[in-house]
């Protein structure tokens, strides 16, 4: 898989399996992606690779220990990392370029959805981020 920030700075790849596919209706993911729920999934460390661009990429700690990675110069977000779990990274789905070969299956966070969104495609909604 293939992914890339809005002006094409950054490129990456990943080199394995997406996992834990969902929709993040936080006030955080919301502001961070200015949507109404940011999609996402898990990627292992190890398989996800810089093609170009890694020094662009700038971090803000938005709560402790998530550091959501963005392009420095369009804003996209990249991925977020962990200080709990360096293992893996969260990945918005958006910004791959191609099938990342997996569908969110679920909703988290639906407490604090936005107002104005109406989420009705049948996933199943959890107040809290499924562990």
């Amino acid at each position: 898989m293939l992914g890339s920030c809005l002006c094409r700075g950054v490129r990456f790849q990943i080199n394995g399996p997406l996992t834990g596919a969902l929709n993040c209706h936080c006030s955080m993911c919301r502001k961070a992606h200015g949507a109404a729920f940011r999609s996402r999934a898990r990627v292992e460390a190890r398989d996800f690779e810089f093609l170009l661009g890694e020094n662009l990429v700038k971090f803000y700690e938005s709560s402790p220990g998530t550091h959501r990675g963005f392009c420095s110069v369009c804003g996209s977000p990249i991925f977020s990392r962990f200080d709990d779990d360096k293992s893996s990274y969260g990945l918005p789905l958006g910004a791959l370029d191609t099938d990342p070969g997996v569908k969110p299956e679920f909703h988290v966070f639906v407490s604090d959805k936005a107002s104005w969104h109406e989420i009705s495609d049948g996933l199943v909604q959890h107040d809290l981020e499924k562990k």
